[in-house]
């Protein structure tokens, strides 16, 4: 018996794989300005939309936009390249329709460009209703839209071409096959990322109307899971080094790097916002420590926080695709095999 070839076998496109790729190095820097919108509360200094202060978004005068106030040069910049994002996801599209032969990539993207519009009309909504809510969904939105802006460009790769080769993964007598406890933990892992980012979102934009008990819920929460998701990373990362391929354990290894140094940006971003934590009180100056106005080095730590959770969200979405993919080739090698 032998098993029908696959369209995974078809060379992707290089314009689609670049476009992808610049799409990726676009939207996490865009990550980071919004949150620097938030950490600065600049998310009014622009009060109309799509507009700006009655200009169109591209005819803005330049001058006032770098050289005015600072919570205006983020709002307005973020805009102008979530708007760079969009024109580069139509791009995306049209290079999947002509050049991609798989459906299921080329449905991807135009979920991509679909979601772009979704979050631009998002924060629009948000800076025209001035709802703070509002702004909690764009910003949790926004770490699931980098997530498949990293698939895609996983997809469209030359080694995701390469790992279809079946006469190569027959060749690898090292490599095993993931088992499906590991796929599971490896979904899990990419669920309880964004579980975190949301948590985070709910203290980030915490409400008037939050009390106390509530808030302080949200924190210990958010705290246990960050650990407990560093243990899982930990444990995937394992199971991971069994298999024997360094394009899946690698990118383990990095998650658990990610984790950590996010765990000291939480810990950077608590003391900057609401001072140090009870149990660190041993630290010198503590007990006379006062919150003042966020400085860029602080404001660098709170966003580096935000940014970093979304980092985390799209490398485990990678691991994940990845994996799933192996054990489709797996299989596919065994019909093959038959």
């Amino acid at each position: 018996m032998t098993a029908v070839n696959s369209s995974d076998e078809i060379a992707p496109s290089r314009m689609l794989h670049r476009l992808t790729v610049l799409i990726v190095c676009l939207v996490w820097p865009l990550i980071w300005v919004g949150g620097l919108v938030t950490t600065y509360d600049a998310g009014m200094s622009v009060p109309d939309w799509p507009g700006t202060y009655g200009y169109n978004l591209f005819l803005y005068p330049y001058k006032t936009w770098l050289f005015g106030p600072f919570d205006l040069f983020i709002e307005h910049g973020h805009r102008l390249l979530g708007a760079v994002v969009g024109f580069v996801a139509i791009g995306i599209v049209i290079a999947a329709f002509w050049k991609e032969n798989r459906r299921w990539v080329r449905w991807l993207c135009v979920a991509l460009l679909l979601m772009v519009i979704a979050q631009g009309a998002l924060g629009g909504v948000r800076v025209v209703l001035s709802d703070r809510t509002l702004a909690m969904v764009h910003g949790c939105f926004g770490p699931a839209f980098f997530a498949i802006c990293v698939i895609l460009a996983v997809v469209t790769g030359r080694r995701w071409r390469q790992d279809s080769d079946a006469e190569r993964l027959r060749s690898s007598t090292s490599i095993l096959t993931p088992t499906k406890k590991l796929a599971a933990l490896a979904i899990s892992l990419v669920v309880l990322s964004y579980v975190q980012l949301l948590l985070g979102a709910m203290m980030r934009h915490v409400q008037p109307t939050t009390s106390a008990g509530h808030f302080a819920g949200i924190v210990s929460t958010h705290i246990l899971t960050a650990f407990f998701l560093w243990a899982m990373t930990g444990l995937v990362w394992l199971r991971l080094r069994r298999c024997g391929d360094l394009t899946l354990s690698r990118p383990g290894g990095i998650l658990i790097f990610l984790v950590a140094v996010q765990i000291a940006l939480g810990i950077g971003t608590w003391v900057v916002n609401y001072g140090w934590p009870s149990f660190m009180t041993w630290v010198p100056g503590s007990q006379s420590f006062l919150v003042q106005a966020k400085g860029f080095v602080d404001s660098m730590i709170v966003t580096g926080h935000v940014a970093t959770g979304s980092l985390i969200l799209a490398v485990s979405a990678m691991l994940c695709v990845r994996l799933f993919h192996r054990r489709w080739q797996a299989k596919q090698d065994r019909l093959v095999a038959t």
